[in-house]
């Protein structure tokens, strides 16, 4: 059995962080392993509002002696780490066991947010993690700020960005643009490998409900290096995957809503 680790928040409503990461690794029929970071919660009664509750230090470490010594990967990728100790032990524990395929989606920022909660958090993620990465997943903004460059809004803005943050350690970049590109009617991505760069494009869902879809999308890139696929397979079959995924999305209350990971089974069966 392949086993892949993600490195991560919890997210209460069980939508995004290490509970969607769980969900996509078992519809790719890899083993999924959970070191928590933080935990996620919504209030209810303030519109949805976000806390966030980091795990101690030492519980953490805890965690990933577990997984790493006590088990090891074949894969592993990390979302919303929180604090430093978490940025700098997810460090220690890759390079230690000199994992390669690993996976870093730079979560930033809750859904919906466009400033970073913690820039000087998000220089340490640049620094530690990005030359760490078989594959760097951010969104627009996140590759914004990963660059140091304003927001990308065009394909020739997130090749930019994405030659920089290669630059800057990671062997392979894909930037989320999907729905968010200026003038755009198709949801576009961006692959770059340091040489080549190469569109990765799918039809838009018309779907308000996607929270998680990052986490998702990153996810199943961990498992697919875990199976043996090379970076741009393992992207173009993730792509395939958050699709359908938000095409079966649906709301969980007037404020948010996830995409299916199931979507992909009912698809092929």
């Amino acid at each position: 059995m392949n086993k892949v680790a993600t490195i991560a928040g919890s997210d209460a409503s069980g939508g995004a962080g290490l509970e969607a990461d769980l969900k996509t690794f078992e519809e790719y029929g890899v083993y999924g392993m959970t070191a928590v970071t933080l935990i996620a919660t919504m209030d209810p009664n303030a519109e949805w509002s976000h806390s966030v509750y980091p795990v101690e230090e030492r519980v953490l470490r805890a965690q990933l002696e577990t997984i790493f010594a006590g088990v090891g990967v074949d894969a592993a990728k990390s979302g919303m780490l929180g604090t430093e100790y978490a940025v700098e032990l997810t460090a220690e524990y890759l390079e230690r066991y000199k994992v390669r395929n690993y996976v870093l989606d730079p979560v930033m920022v809750c859904k919906g947010a466009n400033e970073a909660l913690n820039p000087g958090l998000n220089d340490l993620v640049a620094r530690r993690l990005l030359p760490l990465a078989l594959v760097a997943t951010p969104n627009l903004f996140e590759a914004g700020q990963l660059a140091g460059v304003p927001t990308p809004t065009t394909v020739d803005e997130m090749k930019a960005a994405a030659q920089v943050i290669h630059g800057r350690g990671a062997r392979n970049v894909f930037i989320k643009g999907g729905s968010k590109l200026a003038g755009q009617d198709r949801a576009i991505d961006l692959f770059y490998d340091g040489s080549n760069f190469q569109q990765v494009e799918g039809a838009l869902t018309a779907t308000k409900w996607t929270h998680g879809a990052g986490c998702t999308t990153a996810a199943a890139i961990a498992a697919g290096l875990a199976l043996g696929l090379e970076p741009y397979e393992a992207v173009s079959r993730a792509k395939k995957f958050i699709t359908l995924s938000l095409r079966d999305s649906f709301a969980l209350n007037r404020w948010v809503g996830p995409g299916n990971p199931s979507a992909w089974r009912k698809a092929f069966n």
